[in-house]
């Protein structure tokens, strides 16, 4: 591995940075191109949830005990201790969450990330930095406060049935199974009723990483979240930091401005909840879609007319498009794929599908959470 602590810590900041000033350049062409796209979503939860629930100590056990014990650079303690003591560490671990949730506060020391670099494939060249991907790791006891909210949010949310059945990430009962199996159940009883479907895969860049804190503490609030709940996520999305660690070498802190945290208990769910609104709008254009987090599967299917189609999908593509502008997530066009399903003995001129204005490229095979379509 090649670069200091420091030079990764400024590429990955930089990195982060130049995504965003670039999405914030566009911000007005995008919101001129179409005023009525609703940032906040447009379906409100109601449910109505302003004061957390004390937790009891048998919670907090459940909630030690679902986080990862990897311990830290910034724990004063190996947290396999803290886990595995349960019976001497429970009382004031318990008084730290609480007064959390009381105060509406997330503790400022649990909100630096070490982080390292890992090489995303094995036959990547190690001294290119744009081959690495940072993981971060975190402060156990900040993991505990932050399951002991998951648990609960995800109960209001199920409660609320929010997010829905297209949204496969990091749910329970949810996987990339089950993602995939809906989208190749449908893309196959289509075929075989004769019908030719179309399959675009999105990609985004550094999606969890460029996530704008203001537009997700709204949609917490068109979720029903308010007071002291409201207060903390706040907290919790302010005041970030991220140290990169190279061997012993460990940099200087930067700040982060946007993005929830990876590697974090709550960003996925988080994540899934800023996604929420994306959803109706792809539903809107008569498209069927499935999610994993941020990788998003949209495919329509027809007997005929297929160039009507062609249309109503990039119709829909273009809206999204926009959505992703208005809330800071760049969609790449160029690994943005499509795949062109016929039935059998079926052919065809291959049509063109665009987005932003760029042709998007048709492939025989795509990997889709990770399978081979």
């Amino acid at each position: 591995m090649q670069g200091s602590a420091e030079d990764f810590n400024k590429f990955f900041s930089d990195k982060v940075a130049q995504i965003r000033a670039d999405l914030d350049s566009d911000w007005e062409a995008v919101s001129t191109e179409n005023d009525s796209v609703e940032v906040t979503g447009s379906r409100l939860c109601p449910v109505i949830w302003e004061e957390f629930e004390p937790v009891m100590p048998d919670e907090v056990d459940k909630a030690m005990g679902a986080v990862s014990s990897a311990t830290c650079l910034l724990d004063p303690c190996p947290s396999w201790l803290v886990s595995t003591s349960r019976e001497v560490t429970r009382g004031w671990v318990q008084a730290i969450v609480n007064a959390s949730l009381r105060e509406g506060s997330f503790p400022a020391p649990y909100k630096e990330a070490i982080v390292r670099p890992l090489l995303k494939k094995p036959s990547l060249d190690p001294t290119v930095l744009n081959n690495y991907r940072p993981v971060s790791n975190l402060p156990f006891i900040g993991k505990v406060v932050e399951k002991v909210v998951a648990f609960q949010l995800q109960r209001s949310l199920d409660e609320a049935d929010y997010l829905g059945p297209w949204q496969s990430g990091f749910r329970p009962g949810y996987s990339t199974e089950t993602a995939l199996v809906a989208l190749i159940d449908d893309l196959w009883r289509a075929r075989d009723r004769g019908y030719s479907s179309i399959l675009v895969l999105l990609d985004l860049s550094a999606a969890f990483d460029t996530i704008d804190h203001g537009i997700l503490l709204r949609r917490l609030e068109g979720l029903g979240v308010g007071a002291t709940v409201l207060r903390w996520f706040s907290s919790y999305l302010s005041g970030r930091l991220q140290s990169v660690l190279v061997g012993r070498q460990r940099s200087a802190p930067r700040p982060l401005i946007c993005g929830v945290p990876q590697g974090s208990v709550l960003s996925p769910l988080l994540f899934n909840i800023y996604m929420k609104p994306l959803g109706e709008i792809i539903r809107s254009y008569g498209v069927s879609y499935h999610q994993y987090a941020d990788d998003t599967q949209l495919y329509i299917s027809t007997p005929h007319q297929f160039s009507e189609a062609v249309d109503v999908m990039c119709r829909c593509l273009e809206a999204v498009r926009v959505w992703m502008g208005v809330n800071r997530l760049r969609l790449n066009p160029d690994k943005t794929e499509w795949l062109w399903v016929l039935p059998p003995k079926d052919s065809a001129i291959c049509p063109s599908i665009t987005l932003g204005g760029e042709l998007l490229t048709s492939s025989e095979k795509v990997r889709n959470l990770g399978v081979l379509l």
